[in-house]
């Protein structure tokens, strides 16, 4: 009988738990705009080092190349001879 009485308040608790869980879960994603999904971004590859990243974080040059970093570009001007 002990037994029972155990396994029914694990089992309450476990109810209750879940439920809480359920409610905090939906109302969060509902109300969070931010936990939403970004629209995909175009990769490009710099051209002094060969990484790869988002568009909107690269550097361009005079010329339209893309670079990672200001010092890649600064890099890649001093050697005419980089990728």
């Amino acid at each position: 009988m002990k037994y029972l009485l155990v396994m029914l308040v694990v089992a309450i608790a476990i109810g209750i738990w879940r439920k809480k869980r359920r409610v905090h879960g939906s109302s969060t994603t509902s109300t969070n705009p931010s936990t939403a999904l970004s629209k995909p971004q175009s990769m490009v590859e710099c051209t002094y080092c060969g990484l790869h990243l988002p568009q909107t974080d690269t550097v361009a040059d005079a010329q339209g190349r893309l670079y990672c970093s200001a010092e890649h570009r600064h890099l890649a001007a001093q050697d005419p001879n980089s990728r």
